[in-house]
């Protein structure tokens, strides 16, 4: 039986089905209209993202300028009425209607100075255990609970300070300084507990966890390379830290040390609890004081005649340029540090 013969497909399609045709590819002019569309889409967000940063920009400008104008007009009455001698004079009478800040300025400087007096040899002294001396496993616990002193509110520093610090200051402390120190001057008289000592302490103990965070942080930016050539010279731990580290830290530090001061030099709450809010200039630091904020939270409620309110809204803005003048000179500090170190040190 002959096997049937196989034929050869023809290549010329039947008449009755179409003929298929490759499509055309699409040149490269074709796809000039989506990319267009999809360029002008991102002008339109740049655009978008520039006006909303520059507004955010311009809004923190309107805010600075918005508030001085609001205690510049607020202040107005007492600025006509004492000028530049409601600065200079330390008399405080609202019944008289004569009014001098100058023992509240007094009372601001010299407890956020003896803030940072006692503050920073122990916040960079933290800065320092935590980062270069303790060990791995406890460094982020000591960190954290030093970090938590910062989220406690104002007013139970003040309460503790009120229960605990004031009698442990006019039982055990304020005396043995009488004892002892009381030829300087600056640790005489009775022993309240209440004052502008008590004061000091509790702006140390809340500005610590700021300026230590800061050196801490600053300190471990600090190359490891620069750690391992003091060592390699010969030096100590102490001459490392000392040379190697804090050398190359100090401005950050520095930028701590203003950042505590500003915090120090706007407390309210807790100060106003512990100062005595008395407004005198004493040269002893037992004797009862009152800064700038105190003053305000604790008289603005009673201030019925408008020259008294008035005064004390000039002491807001004493408050404000107290701070752009310290502000100002930690600039200047910053800049005769830095002005001859090379552009890379300041990063």
């Amino acid at each position: 039986m002959e096997a049937p013969l196989l034929r050869r497909p023809s290549t010329t399609p039947f008449p009755s089905e179409p003929s298929i045709q490759a499509v055309p590819a699409r040149s490269p002019a074709n796809d000039s209209k989506p990319k267009v569309a999809e360029r002008s889409t991102g002008r339109v967000a740049d655009v978008l993202f520039r006006v909303a940063i520059v507004a955010c920009a311009l809004a923190v400008i309107a805010s600075v300028i918005l508030i001085v104008g609001v205690l510049v007009v607020q202040s107005r009455l007492s600025l006509v009425q004492f000028g530049f001698k409601f600065f200079r004079t330390s008399v405080w009478d609202p019944v008289a209607g004569d009014f001098g800040a100058l023992p509240f300025v007094y009372g601001t400087v010299v407890s956020s100075l003896l803030a940072l007096l006692i503050a920073v040899p122990l916040a960079v002294g933290v800065a320092v255990f935590t980062t270069e001396i303790c060990p791995l496993k406890l460094r982020s616990a000591i960190s954290f609970l030093v970090e938590l002193l910062a989220a406690i509110p104002s007013v139970i520093y003040g309460l503790w300070g009120m229960w605990v610090l004031a009698p442990l200051l006019r039982t055990y402390v304020e005396p043995w300084l009488a004892r002892h120190f009381q030829w300087t001057g600056l640790f005489g008289g009775p022993a309240y507990g209440v004052g502008m000592l008590a004061a000091g302490l509790i702006l140390a103990i809340m500005v610590v966890p700021f300026i230590s965070s800061i050196t801490r942080e600053v300190m471990l930016a600090v190359p490891q390379q620069q750690r391992e050539a003091v060592l390699a010279l010969g030096a100590t731990q102490w001459e490392m830290v000392r040379m190697g580290v804090l050398r190359n830290a100090r401005v950050g530090i520095l930028g701590g040390i203003i950042l505590g001061l500003g915090r120090a030099l706007g407390e309210t709450m807790a100060v106003t609890m512990v100062i005595g809010n008395r407004p005198e200039i004493a040269k002893s630091l037992f004797a009862p004081g009152y800064t700038l904020a105190s003053v305000i939270a604790n008289e603005f409620t009673e201030a019925s005649d408008p020259l008294y309110l008035s005064a004390l809204v000039e002491i807001g803005l004493a408050l404000f340029l107290v701070t752009l003048v310290v502000n100002a000179v930690a600039r200047l500090l910053v800049w005769t540090i830095t002005r001859g170190m090379p552009s890379r040190a300041h990063g």
